[in-house]
């Protein structure tokens, strides 16, 4: 499953691992490794007029008030949000 949010797009933000000192003389620099720093994802159903639609979700669209109408059944789901995420 890709680990990206199907509403908003968001993805894993590239970052820096520090293992231990981060002071001391250059050969005693703290190493740094990549890590991937993923978005919070859940998994949330979505009832429609066709049926169920299971959604991957940011937590924080998930408190929006954009997504929270749709859900609510005021504005009807974007096709965009149908459609499975990819890393583009």
């Amino acid at each position: 499953m890709a680990k990206v949010c199907q509403v908003s797009g968001k993805k894993g933000n590239n970052a820096k691992h520090i293992r231990h000192r981060h002071s001391g003389a250059w050969k005693f620099r703290a190493p740094k490794k990549n890590r991937i720093q993923h978005p919070n994802l859940q998994v949330v159903r979505v009832k429609t007029e066709h049926g169920t639609v299971k959604l991957t979700v940011a937590t924080s669209v998930l408190k929006s008030p954009a997504f929270s109408a749709v859900v609510c059944g005021l504005k009807p789901m974007p096709k965009a949000w149908t459609k499975k995420p990819r890393y583009e």
